[in-house]
């Protein structure tokens, strides 16, 4: 298959100067035979851009000729008022990671939900849903709650620095989905909330290259849980370091990164991409880095 459609995109978030999201998208496309695609980042923090500006940055950003936007850290909620409208996902969650761009309106989308509801049927299948603790509810987080509520989660508990944030994602999982029981706790009570969880998902930004440490106490964790952590720089996190020591089963963040990015492929592009290569590929870039990072520290020490 082949296609002649010119594609230009771009990955609007700060601090994004290692994400492997261009080298994913532009591989998958030369694959499929998606011939003009490029796939641009769109660093706020290089280019000197407070990201209060965000909305602007966007707007300016299509005049200037991108097909397509993807939106990152910690732009998701930032990048609404630019719109001309919001998927119902997008709507519901009140974050947007995907902008297409159709007939000059800016149109928003959230594909990390169903990014997030593929990882986890994939690589926790079974995994016991009756009690659920979420820490963060960011955009990512809102978009982690609300796969959650999809998969069937039966009592949902969120923790967030910010308890008004917590308590809106609360409140939009609770009228999307009656049958779930959701709560809302303060960062105080974090510690009791693990230890009734049968089911922990990191979705901070903690954890990753630039912000090490764990999100909480990984003490209190106990071998009968399930760990999952969105953070995929690096994928073996701190979190999941430790919950694996403990026996936990655990998620790492590279399966929601490339089950997300399949789905804004084809909202951008139109064109069904193949997952299980989009996997493999993560899976090459990574290892690549891991080497690179590892000749270089070789070479500091000599």
């Amino acid at each position: 298959m082949s296609t002649t459609a010119s594609h230009r995109i771009g990955l609007v978030g700060a601090g994004i100067a290692s994400s492997l999201s261009p080298a994913l998208h532009e591989h998958e496309a030369a694959e499929l035979g998606v011939t003009d695609y490029r796939y641009d980042l769109l660093d706020l923090d290089t280019r000197a851009v407070p990201v209060e500006h965000t909305a602007e940055f966007v707007r300016a950003a299509v005049h200037e000729g991108y097909t397509g936007l993807n939106i990152t850290h910690p732009c998701k909620q930032l990048v609404i008022p630019a719109l001309d409208e919001l998927s119902d996902d997008a709507r519901l969650l009140g974050a947007v990671n995907t902008v297409v761009v159709r007939d000059g309106r800016l149109i928003g989308h959230n594909t990390d939900h169903s990014g997030f509801l593929a990882a986890l049927q994939r690589g926790l299948p079974g995994a016991a849903l009756d009690s659920v603790l979420l820490v963060g509810a960011g955009g990512a987080g809102s978009a982690v709650a609300y796969a959650l509520g999809a998969a069937g989660v039966n009592d949902l508990t969120i923790s967030d620095v910010d308890p008004a944030r917590a308590a809106d994602v609360c409140a939009r999982v609770a009228t999307a989905f009656p049958a779930v029981s959701v709560e809302p706790i303060a960062a105080a009570d974090l510690t009791e909330a693990l230890r009734t969880s049968r089911g922990v998902v990191n979705a901070t930004p903690i954890g990753m290259t630039g912000h090490p440490g764990t999100p909480f106490d990984t003490a209190e964790l106990r071998s009968r849980q399930w760990v999952a952590d969105i953070v995929y720089r690096p994928l073996r996190t701190e979190l999941l370091s430790a919950a694996t020591v403990l026996g936990c089963s655990v998620l790492d963040g590279g399966q929601m990164l490339v089950a997300q990015a399949a789905d804004t492929f084809a909202l951008l592009t139109g064109v069904t991409p193949d997952a299980n290569r989009m996997r493999e590929h993560l899976g090459e870039l990574l290892a690549q880095r891991d080497l690179a990072a590892a000749t270089t520290t070789t070479k500091d020490i000599r």
